[in-house]
């Protein structure tokens, strides 16, 4: 068939598997241009199929020759409709580990369930014995808690007063104002529940209890700060609630890999156009004006460079891994850049729909959201029929 993007607000309800493909051929190329990392050899990485936790999957296995098992909650395709996107990321990755000869196998099912973490486990036992690195890389919107059964929807909203400031919808370009009513009732605790740290440590006590973590074993999730701007819808919000949980657990989690050796990290990343920043009001318009002011300082970075500098010069040196008062590794470093901030404070208040395809990059927030679903990506022909019933090798 030939696929198309069918658009609804922020989603895009198609995607084509060999743009797909070529994306993660292009974030394999990018790993292999800059050298060999001396990282973990065993990797688990939750949350696996696109984003951070695609790039994490890639920079281990092709930056550091890693066995991978990544875990995943996508949908194959049908006859006559496409697959999402991270289940033909998935496909296009094992088929280039599987070339290299680099082990990778896949666990596609809901990685807060008790079964999936089973499943995992024993495929750990079957073929690596013990792992050294777990990315908790997870963005699911819902929750089903695996000890009640009670299913958790986050939400996103303020916390104590309504939220009133400019967006922009990127498809037209159209800067507006946007109202967001506070939290109220038990949005806060459910969006913690969904979006905090329970499910990771969940992860790590019974990746534990099973004796499948090996001496000096590391995990590291993924979180954001952001500027002023955003802060009272994301880090002064219910988000910011669950990420302030997510980062409190990995003192815990340290506290409970001592015996091993094992520490527990927060990388804190910089803003990307991914589908869950793509739904939160004011973010797009920041995040169009920040990648217009890095790419001219030239120190922009996607997500597969993020991960990169995160292995190269964090996680995987000799020297101990730096980290902010709070206890967190800081990646969005470049983008918290004071003079940077300042560029974008000022650019905000100007900013209006004439005016921001000029000061802002708006068509390179486009092009990545789309280049999320194989679209717009160079090299591919979108005239030409494909098959868009592919599948993962290690499903088969």
């Amino acid at each position: 068939m030939i696929i198309e993007p069918r658009v609804r607000g922020f989603i895009c309800l198609t995607a084509h598997p060999k743009g797909c493909e070529q994306n993660v051929i292009n974030q394999i190329e990018y790993i292999k241009s800059k050298g060999e990392i001396d990282g973990a050899k065993k990797v688990l990485v939750i949350g696996a199929s696109t984003g951070f936790g695609l790039a994490s999957r890639i920079t281990s296995a092709f930056g550091s020759n890693a066995a991978t098992i990544g875990v995943f909650f996508d949908k194959p395709a049908k006859p006559g409709r496409p697959a999402s996107p991270g289940y033909y990321n998935t496909a296009a990755f094992e088929q280039q580990a599987h070339a290299e000869g680099l082990y990778a196998k896949s666990i596609n099912g809901d990685a807060f369930s008790n079964e999936i973490k089973q499943q995992t486990i024993a495929l750990i036992k079957e073929d690596l014995g013990k792992i050294d690195l777990i990315i908790y890389s997870l963005a699911s919107p819902v929750r089903t808690h695996p000890e009640t059964g009670k299913r958790y929807k986050s939400v996103l909203k303020p916390i104590g007063e309504k939220f009133t400031n400019k967006t922009v919808d990127f498809h037209t370009g159209k800067v507006s104002e946007v109202s967001i009513e506070p939290a109220e009732g038990e949005d806060i605790e459910n969006t913690v529940t969904v979006m905090g740290g329970e499910d990771w440590k969940m992860w790590i006590d019974a990746l534990k209890n099973a004796d499948v973590l090996a001496e000096g074993a590391t995990t590291v999730a993924y979180s954001y700060i952001g500027p002023d701007v955003t802060k009272p819808v994301y880090r002064n919000g219910t988000i910011g609630a669950a990420k302030d949980h997510l980062e409190a657990t990995a003192f815990t989690i340290s506290d409970d890999l001592k015996p091993l050796g094992g520490k527990a990290y927060v990388s804190v990343n910089k803003a990307l156009v991914t589908q869950a920043s793509s739904a939160i009001p004011v973010i797009p318009l920041y995040i169009s004006l920040l990648f217009k002011i890095m790419k001219n300082k030239d120190i922009h970075e996607g997500c597969i460079e993020q991960i990169q500098r995160l292995y190269s010069e964090r996680l995987y040196t000799e020297a101990e891994v730096p980290l902010d008062e709070k206890g967190r590794i800081r990646i969005d470093d470049w983008e918290m850049y004071e003079d940077v901030q300042e560029e974008v404070a000022a650019l905000w208040e100007q900013a209006t729909s004439d005016n921001l395809p000029e000061i802002g990059d708006l068509e390179g927030y486009s092009n990545d959201f789309y280049n999320l679903f194989g679209f717009k990506v160079d090299g591919v022909d979108y005239e030409e029929e494909v098959e868009e019933v592919v599948t993962i090798p290690s499903e088969q």
